[in-house]
C-alpha cells in the first residue's frame, strides 16, 4: 500500500510529497497491510496511550482479554514497528550506534520559570486508514506551547530536523530535552542544536516522568482528535492535526497556566 500514488500520470512523487509538505526522503512504500494487523496496532496504540508503562507481556494479556488471539512475539514486533517502549527502568540499556552521542539529563530538580528555558521533543504513532504515520512535536515546557511539529511515513531523522529548524526560526531555547531515540542522537540533529548554542539534555531510558508534558500532549492529541476523526489519508491527518494544534495553542486553557492558553503565556510572559 502506498501513501503516495505511484505512477501518477499527473504528479511526480516529488511534487506529491511537496504538496503534502513532506520530505521526499520520508516517502516509501509498504506492502498491503493486513486489516487484522492494523486493528491490533490500533488497540496497542490506545492502550499504550492510557498505560505507557505496559510492556509486551502485559500488552499481550490485554489483547487476549479483549478477544484477540495474539502471541507475545507479534506484539513485540508491532510495538517496535510503532516505536513504542514501556517507560520503566531497565537494568541493561541497549547500545547506541557508535557515531551517536548521548548527553546527560540536565533537568533533575530544576524549576522552570520562563518561556524558551526548556523545550522538549518526542515522537508518537498516528494510525490512518490502511497505514500509519509518525508525529514529532516540539513543546515549550513552561507555556505548553507547541512550537512546531511534523508528520512522516518513516522514522528517519529528516522530519525531526524539519521540525527543529522551524522551531529555531521562531526562538532559541536554553535547553532542549529528548529521549535517547536514534533520531535525537543522530549527528545531524545534535549538530543543529550545537550550531544554535543550545544545551542538550537527554532522558535516562525508561524514565516515565522526564518528558511528562509531551506525554500529556499525546494523550490530548489522540483522545481529542485522532481517535475521534479516524483519518483516512496523509492529507486529512496533516490538515486535521494542524487544526488541532492551532486550537490547542490558541484556544485551550490550562488550569496549570491560570486558565490561560499556551499562546497567551508563550507570547506575553
Amino acid at each position: 500500500m502506498s501513501l503516495i500514488e505511484r505512477g501518477n500520470p499527473d504528479l511526480s512523487i516529488t511534487t506529491q510529497a511537496q504538496l503534502l509538505g513532506m520530505a521526499r526522503s520520508s516517502i516509501y512504500y509498504r506492502a498491503e497491510i493486513d486489516d487484522y494487523q492494523l486493528e491490533l496496532m490500533r488497540c496497542i496504540d490506545e492502550q499504550y496511550t492510557k498505560t505507557p508503562y505496559y510492556g509486551s507481556r502485559k500488552m499481550t494479556a490485554i489483547l487476549k482479554g479483549s478477544g484477540y488471539p495474539v502471541g507475545r512475539r507479534r506484539v513485540q514486533r508491532l510495538m517496535k514497528l510503532m516505536g513504542l517502549e514501556a517507560i520503566y527502568p531497565k537494568p541493561n540499556l541497549s547500545k547506541h550506534h557508535p557515531e551517536h552521542r548521548v548527553y546527560p539529563y540536565l533537568l533533575r530538580d530544576m524549576k522552570i520559570t520562563r518561556v524558551n528555558e526548556v523545550w522538549g521533543a518526542d515522537i508518537t504513532y498516528i494510525q490512518i486508514q490502511k497505514g500509519w504515520l509518525y508525529l514529532v512535536a516540539i513543546l515549550d515546557w513552561f507555556s505548553r506551547y507547541v512550537v512546531s511539529w511534523e508528520l512522516s511515513t518513516s522514522m528517519e531523522v529528516d522530519f525531526c530536523l524539519t521540525a527543529l529548524n522551524k522551531a529555531l526560526a521562531l526562538a532559541t531555547p536554553e535547553i532542549f530535552n529528548t529521549d535517547q531515540g536514534s533520531q535525537f542522537t543522530s549527528l545531524r540533529f545534535l549538530e543543529r542544536l550545537e550550531q544554535a548554542q543550545v544545551k542538550i539534555s537527554m532522558d535516562g531510558r525508561g524514565r516515565a516522568m522526564d518528558n511528562i508534558f509531551t506525554e500529556r500532549l499525546w494523550r490530548s492529541v489522540k483522545y481529542e482528535d485522532v481517535y475521534l476523526k479516524d483519518y483516512q489519508t496523509v492529507r486529512e491527518a496533516k490538515e486535521g492535526i494542524n487544526n488541532y494544534f492551532i486550537s490547542y495553542n490558541q484556544e485551550r486553557v490550562h488550569q496549570s497556566l491560570g486558565y490561560k492558553t499556551p499562546a497567551q503565556i508563550y507570547f506575553n510572559h
